[in-house]
């Protein structure tokens, strides 16, 4: 007998332990994803040295651009699911999920097959030192041949919280990142019965982990009967509907853009940063390692309140939209507030951990963080904000602001305010940029017109057609009286 749909609907109970209980998990697989990150490159780096730690970082560039439009796409997705189970509408939520699925699918296998056969041009491109090329090159094929399987795992994932459960997400996270990090010195130095690959033995293990997490994720779904399992004529929802291709894509677009556009700020000030000698870009470099920390708990928050603000727009409760926002803001500031502290009070002995304890480059980085790491409270408060109105389809003004204060603002005042504050106008420019990011963000939460978006699926084709032959026909339901 199948067990029925399991969910958690955040429409009800109290909404700060609601949120707080939907965050968490996420915030733990965020941590784990990132450490298993850390784990993989201190093996390859302890057994295949500098030119192969290089070339894994020019690798996972290019897979970070990957995963960014698959970001849109499955946050796009996300949304639409979120909404139509606050509707207790699980039909449009399968919908939405099958054409996700489909579109990325059939993106991801095209993706992979091209680069596979255009590695080498596509190393040559990003400059990729010449001694790394070809260790670049035998790592990037194979994770490209991974890339539909870490694709598909992490839209079951995106979708699974759009339905209220970030618990599994978090659990399939855990048995990836084991299976990863376990397998990566097995393979890379052939020890035991496994074969020595070399740095390809590290692709391999993330290849392994990918299909292991992401087909472990589809047994339990169909297991559990989980709301997003398609069966039988559900199954004609993996061929991506049209209505719902051009939604997914003009609200996931937007999102993906997002990340490219941080990516591309940060590439920026990375410049700027190595004008100032290698000292200070070491520093920079220990100092943006505690900040990918430092903005976790506003990431996973910001998912929690994206998710919640779906289900509730979907149910029509607009009286909980506007306190999920004020919670994720509270969480948000007390949370990041308490890790500032911690990894300002325990900085030296973090900081050494990357460059050692007599490293001229800490107390650089020591005053970086004083100026500087303040900005992720901003910074978490603006995508509390984005993840509210993003719920309600407005993807767009998030996307225009960000541009405005990471460009125009932040970069501005790091190169002209450098003859008033050296070196310190970059610093400086951190907060000064979030500070205009949080205040546009505000005025178009207070007064846009995100509230006004209608975001639902479409109905199905032969449905759309009875209900537009029903339209045209002015008598066709009334009968005569008499």
């Amino acid at each position: 007998m199948a067990t029925p749909p399991q969910r958690r609907d955040l429409t009800q109970g109290p909404i700060g332990q609601t949120l707080l209980l939907f965050a968490l998990p996420t915030l733990g697989s965020n941590i784990l994803q990132s450490l298993n990150g850390s784990i993989n490159s201190i093996w390859v780096g302890r057994f295949l040295g500098e030119q192969a730690l290089a070339a894994t970082a020019n690798a996972n560039i290019i897979m970070f651009l990957m995963f960014s439009a698959v970001f849109g796409f499955g946050m796009a997705a996300t949304i639409l699911i979120g909404q139509s189970m606050g509707r207790r509408d699980i039909e449009a939520a399968r919908r939405a999920f099958g054409s996700a699925i489909g579109l990325v699918m059939a993106g991801a296998v095209l993706i992979a097959i091209l680069g596979w056969l255009f590695a080498p041009q596509i190393l040559r491109l990003l400059a990729t030192p010449g001694e790394a090329q070809n260790m670049a090159r035998d790592y990037l094929r194979v994770i490209f041949l991974g890339l539909p399987f870490s694709m598909l795992g992490v839209l079951i994932q995106m979708s699974l919280r759009g339905t209220g459960d970030s618990i599994t997400p978090l659990w399939f996270m855990v048995l990836s990142v084991t299976i990863d990090a376990g397998l990566n010195p097995l393979l890379i130095e052939g020890i035991g019965p496994f074969p020595r690959m070399g740095i390809a033995g590290s692709a391999t293990a993330t290849l392994i982990a990918g299909i292991a997490s992401s087909a472990g994720l589809l047994v339990y779904v169909y297991w559990r009967d989980l709301p997003i399992r398609l069966r039988g004529h559900e199954l004609r929802y993996l061929i991506p509907e049209k209505a719902l291709i051009r939604t997914i894509v003009a609200k996931g677009l937007p999102m993906g853009a997002q990340m490219l556009v941080m990516s591309t700020a940060g590439l920026t000030m990375i410049g700027l940063v190595n004008r100032l000698g290698v000292d200070t870009a070491a520093a920079y470099a220990v100092s943006q390692q505690l900040w990918t920390y430092i903005q976790m708990p506003a990431m996973a928050i910001g998912v929690a309140v994206s998710s919640m603000a779906a289900q509730n727009i979907g149910a029509g409760r607009w009286d909980r939209v506007g306190a999920i926002t004020r919670s994720g803001l509270i969480y948000n500031t007390v949370i990041t507030l308490v890790v500032i502290a911690a990894i300002i009070l325990f900085d030296r002995p973090v900081m050494a951990l990357f460059v050692g304890g007599e490293s001229p480059a800490i107390p650089i980085a020591r005053h970086i963080q004083l100026i500087s790491s303040w900005t992720f409270v901003m910074f978490g408060a603006t995508m509390v904000l984005f993840s509210t109105v993003r719920a309600n389809g407005a993807t767009v003004p998030p996307l225009v602001i960000l541009a405005i204060t990471l460009f125009p603002i932040r970069f501005g005042f790091a190169v002209f305010a450098q003859p008033w504050f050296g070196s310190d106008a970059l610093w400086l420019a951190f907060p000064i940029g979030s500070a205009g990011s949080l205040t546009l963000a505000a005025l178009y939460y207070r007064y846009g017109r995100w509230r006004s978006e209608v975001l639902v699926v479409p109905p199905e084709p032969e449905d759309a057609e009875e209900q537009a032959h029903a339209d045209g026909e002015p008598a066709g339901r009334l009968q005569p009286s008499g």
